[in-house]
């Protein structure tokens, strides 16, 4: 479906202007009657992460705060909690509310409840595995990226500090066999399946923790905007300016000045890095 008028009145966002960019809530508001059904689904797995975080504290509180961008309202998300508790035998598909994902953590959460460290890593794993399965490439692809990305930097932090790097690491695809079978190179022998690992270690071994995580941000968004480049008026240009948007608000604890301020400096420190179009 073409999208043309939508995404000609798109605002131009900078990744150093962080007043140009809409809130989230705003996009939401606009795309939801406006996406066909199909675009719409794909749309809500880009924010189903909001869902997971709000599973994850109504799971420890049940009056706690949930985050709005999720697709499931409190009302939901408790019914939902009621109607698995309740159902040993129940099939997903005849609540469209309970994605397959979610069913399978929160049945090993009630299992393995006392034994699980990281619940949140847990569903991160099956929620990647669910955006890799996704019918449109682009979602597809965007989430395959993330989890290498976290992978290699995840590999890289343990190897700093002699942890073990093979229980560290979430999937299972060639990214992750590559790792395990030589954790010891420099770049994991990973050059030629991973074009953006010499950008990773460098990543890796910056101290200041603000600006590392500013530094994998630009790499995301280099990744979208290379990715979306030729899309024209498509959907997959209406979610790449989502997720510009997700990063861009990240920093929202920041002054606008300041953030910006951040984000030159390291632009053109990444210059010869980072290449955008």
């Amino acid at each position: 479906m073409n999208y043309y008028y939508y995404i000609a009145g798109m605002a131009d966002l900078q990744i150093d202007n962080l007043k140009s960019v809409p809130t989230l809530q705003s996009i939401i508001d606009d795309l939801s009657p406006m996406l066909s059904c199909g675009d719409l689904r794909v749309f809500n797995i880009l924010r189903n992460r909001y869902d997971n975080d709000n599973l994850l504290s109504l799971l420890k509180d049940k009056q706690a705060e949930i985050n709005p961008l999720g697709t499931l309202t409190r009302e939901d998300w408790l019914d939902i909690i009621r109607i698995i508790e309740e159902s040993n035998e129940l099939n997903p598909a005849k609540d469209k509310r309970i994605l397959p994902y979610i069913l399978e953590f929160y049945k090993y959460f009630k299992q393995e409840e006392s034994k699980i460290v990281f619940p949140q890593e847990h569903l991160s794993a099956l929620y990647y595995q669910y955006g890799m399965s996704c019918k449109n490439k682009f979602v597809r692809n965007w989430f395959s990226f993330n989890l290498n990305l976290n992978n290699i930097l995840t590999a890289l932090t343990c190897r700093k500090y002699n942890w073990d790097i093979k229980s560290a690491l979430v999937g299972d695809n060639i990214v992750v066999d590559t790792i395990k079978m030589n954790p010891n190179a420099k770049d994991f022998n990973l050059k030629s399946e991973v074009e953006y690992i010499d950008k990773l270690i460098n990543i890796s071994e910056t101290t200041n923790l603000l600006e590392k995580e500013k530094r994998i941000d630009l790499l995301k968004w280099e990744w979208l905007v290379d990715n979306s480049f030729y899309t024209n008026f498509s959907v997959e240009k209406i979610f790449a300016f989502w997720l510009k948007a997700e990063i861009m608000h990240r920093w929202d604890n920041l002054s606008q000045e300041h953030g910006a301020e951040i984000f030159r400096s390291m632009i053109n420190d990444l210059k010869k890095d980072v290449k955008f179009k």
